[in-house]
């Protein structure tokens, strides 16, 4: 059952409970046939999400300050909050397939589930239940590099090819199986991402053209896990351009 939620209680029942578990609040009035209409849709999403999400209702007749505040413009106004904050919107009486959809936007599916999970098992599943997540794809390919199984990691990020990360792992394992890098990714596998990058910078200088993109495809791959605003990861696009002259 939804929540009826006012001025008073909405810090509570809303915001801190949204820091646990997301919360659709939906702002309505009792006059207002759409917000009638759109009601039973709400009320049958929640329930089918077995406490994964959590239906409140404000009337904003009786809590206009709050109207104010979310900038209720017009009504049914549903707002989905996530960590204390608006995450996803909507206005009007959507039809209950977009309002599944919306509910189903809050609520981790059962891939990020298993990617959450982060063994080899629970991620072989995640990315068999979702192939075209490339994020699933490279988290297995890791932890099959882990365990130094190269050709098991190429086959996991087989198809995502745009995407650096599982480029970049495509183009280590490469690398390894012909003779180049391998002291570089034994850095990266110690935690030595510096280092790595170095030795990988070092190689490119007296590579020939093929060669000269594997390792370019490495060294992205490589730079996908640094925050961007990091300085040194500026500092190796940098000198990668310059080495690729």
């Amino acid at each position: 059952m939804p929540l009826d939620v006012t001025e008073e209680t909405f810090q509570r029942e809303v915001i801190e409970r949204s820091k646990e578990t997301p919360v659709v609040v939906d702002f309505w009035a009792d006059w207002c046939g759409p917000c009638k209409a759109l009601s039973p849709a709400l009320e049958k999403a929640e329930a089918a999400r077995a406490g994964k999400v959590v239906l409140a209702k404000v009337d904003v007749d009786s809590n206009q300050g709050l109207g104010a505040q979310f900038q209720v413009q017009g009504i049914p106004a549903v707002k989905a909050f996530r960590d204390g904050a608006v995450v996803d919107e909507f206005v009007g009486a959507l039809p209950p397939a977009k309002v599944e959809a919306f509910f189903d936007a809050l609520v981790p599916s059962r891939a990020d589930e298993l990617l959450a999970a982060g063994d080899e098992l629970s991620l072989r599943e995640a990315a068999e239940l979702e192939p075209n997540r490339a994020d699933l794809a490279v988290a297995l390919a890791r932890a099959r590099l882990e365990r130094g199984a190269e050709a098991e990691a190429l086959e996991a990020v087989e198809g995502h090819e745009t995407d650096f990360a599982a480029a970049g792992i495509a183009a280590r394992v490469r690398l390894v199986q012909g003779g180049t890098g391998t002291k570089a990714f034994e850095a990266l596998d110690r935690g030595e991402r510096d280092r790595a990058l170095d030795l990988l910078l070092a190689e490119v200088e007296n590579a020939d053209d093929e060669l000269r993109e594997e390792l370019r495809l490495a060294i992205v791959g490589v730079l996908t896990d640094f925050d961007p605003a990091d300085p040194s990861a500026r500092a190796y696009r940098r000198k990668l351009s310059a080495a690729l002259g």
